[in-house]
């Protein structure tokens, strides 16, 4: 069964939404608004690109995306990976064309069975509603988080509000930086 790994720049208070400055979101851009560049709290980001072997998006962060990354030169190795955009309403003749192969799944279902390929990890980015019912589901194993020293307020939540039996996580690295920002992994206890 394959890995699967969310990964997301993440306020204290547990905001996901618009940290790279999407428009339409008050506090857009807030990863790097008064907080100090440091590169070895973003090593993780390299890691991940390293390890995955494919990576997960729902539409949302799919149209994001990719205009924008397949040329950015700080994502070479999501280029060329395997991309999956999760979504009932996408259709092919949507999908940008130099950005490799990229599948559509219609479900939490079909990510499921995405996992039961053969292959190496599987990375997910952004994606705030299908991070919840993926974790809702049982189907993340493990969590990159970079926590932001700030409190927004209102916005997107990578974790869900549904009310259900307690989730065990195990911390497997963490690191704090002087610019306030840490780093927790986190696999999910079976």
């Amino acid at each position: 069964m394959r890995t699967l790994i969310s990964t997301a720049f993440i306020s204290l208070d547990g905001v996901v939404e618009a940290p790279g400055g999407e428009p339409g979101y008050r506090n857009s851009g807030w990863t790097f608004k008064n907080i100090e560049f440091l590169p070895d709290a973003f090593e993780i980001k390299g890691r991940e690109q390293q390890e995955a072997t494919a990576m997960l998006m729902g539409r949302v962060s799919y149209e994001a995306f990719s205009p924008v990354w397949p040329d950015m030169p700080n994502f070479p190795n999501y280029k060329a990976m395997s991309k999956y955009v999760v979504s009932t309403t996408l259709t092919t003749d949507q999908l940008v064309s130099n950005w490799g192969e990229t599948t559509i799944l219609r479900s939490v279902d079909d990510v499921a069975a995405l996992k039961e390929t053969e292959g190496g990890p599987i990375i997910l980015h952004g994606s705030a509603a299908l991070n919840q019912a993926l974790s809702d589901a049982g189907l993340i194993d493990r969590y990159h988080l970079l926590v932001f020293p700030l409190l927004l307020g209102a916005g997107k939540r990578l974790f869900s509000a549904t009310d259900k039996d307690a989730q065990q996580l195990k911390l497997v690295e963490h690191e704090a930086y002087a610019n306030g920002l840490q780093k927790n992994v986190f696999d999910v206890v079976r």
